[in-house]
């Protein structure tokens, strides 16, 4: 973890550093154990925010991530292994790494300073001292470092805490569309240069993106002066955003550059308590979609809050993953998944969370 406000005694750490935790305890490289209080996470950054009381802190200085460049020279620091205080360098391998399927909002920070298990939590610091990202993962066969390790941008991290902070969670809004990659066929087909960016597939009537003006085949390149590449990208753009946040987005449609401005806000969803529905859904809520296509209307599932430590949480399920199918029949909405589930001690679910499919077991 890493102490971010000495005065309030604020530490940032990851989600599963102390999920499922029944208490909480902070050791300090001066040799003093603390006890924490958690309050908050949120498992789709898998960012934490913990509390100390205590003397002596100190906080550690921030960057600014988003000035961070390939080729930068980084430090991470954590406890490899349970070998604590363990520093090692390297640079930034790339940036804006999303798509990868570990958490739920991606936008990962990737170096080739060994992280290994147990530097979850830990910081990664630039050449002045200051925190750039916390440590998160890394990708490997064997589980030991192979050179490739993520870490969420600092800004990511803090705007999480804040939250938090004044809130003990994250509240997200919607903008209302949906998207796809664009391809080298689509990119030809629609006259751009190159195939970066997010082609618009559905607005939804009444939401911000319809106020807004946003239309399908709209081809989104920035959001708030950043540049999209691919369509996750938009998905963790928004979410980042408080309600009521003005979003600015450029999106070229015919050819022509447009500027459109909409204001992010919350999901009007039907919701149901998922323990209503099975037991073993206890601390999720899921809410029904409706995508209106030119075939007609689309019902998903959704699931719209999952509660920290809560069997929901623990079997893997994850706020945005949609329920495709419930022990092999596809659901549509609460009515179908109940009668899928009826008796079932064993559930087995096919979810898609962003761009990644996959079944999920619940025993």
């Amino acid at each position: 973890g890493v102490v971010i406000d000495a005065k309030r005694g604020l530490i940032i750490t990851n989600n599963h550093v102390v999920a499922n935790a029944d208490e909480i305890s902070v050791n300090l490289s001066n040799g003093n154990t603390l006890q924490a209080k958690m309050l908050g996470t949120d498992p789709d950054t898998d960012v934490a925010l913990i509390q100390v009381k205590g003397d002596g802190l100190t906080a550690l200085p921030m960057a600014d991530s988003d000035k961070l460049r390939v080729g930068d020279f980084v430090v991470a620091i954590g406890n490899p292994f349970g070998l604590g205080q363990t520093v090692t360098s390297g640079i930034v391998s790339a940036l804006g790494r999303s798509g990868l399927g570990i958490e739920g909002y991606e936008d990962f920070i990737q170096t080739d300073a060994s992280i290994n298990p147990g530097n979850s939590g830990g910081a990664l610091v630039n050449l002045r001292g200051e925190l750039v990202g916390i440590n998160t993962a890394i990708l490997s066969k064997s589980g030991g470092n192979v050179g490739i390790g993520f870490a969420i941008p600092i800004n990511m991290a803090r705007d999480i805490a804040r939250q938090l902070f004044e809130n003990g969670k994250v509240s997200r809004g919607h903008l209302g569309a949906s998207a796809q990659d664009v391809t080298a066929e689509l990119a030809q087909a629609f006259g751009l240069k190159n195939h970066q960016g997010a082609l618009v597939t559905q607005v939804t009537a009444g939401s911000p993106a319809d106020h807004a003006g946003l239309q399908v085949g709209d081809i989104i390149t920035e959001v708030n002066g950043r540049k999209i590449r691919r369509s996750s990208d938009i998905r963790t753009r928004i979410g980042m955003l408080r309600l009521g946040e003005e979003v600015r987005l450029q999106v070229v449609r015919e050819g022509k550059v447009l500027k459109l401005k909409a204001t992010v806000e919350e999901p009007k969803l039907s919701t149901v308590d998922a323990a209503q529905i099975h037991p073993k859904l206890a601390g999720a809520t899921l809410a029904q979609l409706v995508e209106k296509t030119p075939r007609g209307d689309l019902e998903l599932i959704a699931v719209a809050e999952v509660k920290a430590n809560s069997p929901a949480h623990a079997a893997g399920l994850k706020q945005g993953d949609l329920i495709i199918q419930a022990n092999r029949q596809t659901v549509q909405n609460f009515k179908s998944l109940a009668k899928a589930l009826s008796g079932s001690r064993q559930l087995l679910l096919n979810i898609q969370r962003g761009e990644a499919a996959f079944f999920l077991i619940i025993q």
